[in-house]
């Protein structure tokens, strides 16, 4: 789960080019959206098209989607999920 998580916190500052910011700086836990990475609807976008382009995981219902936007680890534990399925 570890790697996973690394391996989204790279993918998220490269797909959405935030430059300003590491890795390591994202916790594993803070929300993505709001107060916490500040990320907002465009980003939420370019997050889905990040999952379908490197993990072959679609998204076609944002209800479906969006509790898995709350944070990396949320995000990691839907990918984990959506892999073994």
């Amino acid at each position: 789960m570890d790697n996973l998580l690394s391996e989204l916190k790279a993918r998220i500052i490269e797909s959405l080019r935030l430059e300003d910011i590491t890795p390591d700086q994202i916790d594993d836990d803070a929300p993505l959206f709001g107060t916490g990475l500040g990320l907002d609807s465009i980003d939420a976008l370019e997050l889905v098209v990040m999952l379908e382009n490197h993990y072959g995981i679609v998204i076609k219902d944002i209800e479906e989607g969006r509790p898995a936007f709350k944070s990396v680890r949320t995000l990691a534990d839907f990918v984990q999920t959506k892999r073994t399925l």
